[in-house]
């Protein structure tokens, strides 16, 4: 093999990477977009779980979206730290997400409002945080 091949070589795997890594931190973001919307969406449900008859059924299926938006944030931090090379950070946050998620599940499941209804507003901070957090990383902002 000669120098040009290995310099073809290496700038083509390292092209594959680059882009490799700019789709999984785009899923990435777009994972955590989409967990915030759903926690969103939870509070506004909460609202009309004690005003109509239906918020019942619109904030259980909330909660089953939102709790497979947040199984997918975590997927999407693993595939952009392991394969994609990035930093293992959102790993531990998407991973704290989850345990909040299912402790405001049972929460709910165990109608312990004073707990669910504070902890529900926490992650819906603490998701806008992390996504406007992605979103300065994305612009080049620290």
């Amino acid at each position: 093999m000669t120098d040009i091949d290995t310099t073809t070589t290496t700038t083509t795997t390292t092209a594959t990477t680059t882009a490799t890594a700019r789709r999984t931190v785009a899923f990435l973001r777009s994972a955590i977009a989409l967990q915030t919307l759903a926690v969103f969406f939870q509070a506004v449900t909460a609202g009309l779980l004690l005003s109509t008859s239906y918020g019942d059924l619109l904030h259980g299926a909330g909660a089953r979206v939102m709790y497979g938006a947040t199984m997918l944030y975590v997927l999407a931090a693993v595939l952009a730290w392991r394969p994609g090379g990035g930093p293992a950070r959102p790993v531990l946050y998407a991973s704290g997400f989850l345990v909040l998620a299912s402790a405001q599940v049972v929460l709910g499941i165990a109608h312990v409002p004073a707990v669910h209804v504070p902890l529900g507003v926490a992650m819906f901070g603490l998701s806008l945080l992390d996504l406007a957090r992605r979103r300065g990383a994305a612009a080049g902002r620290p």
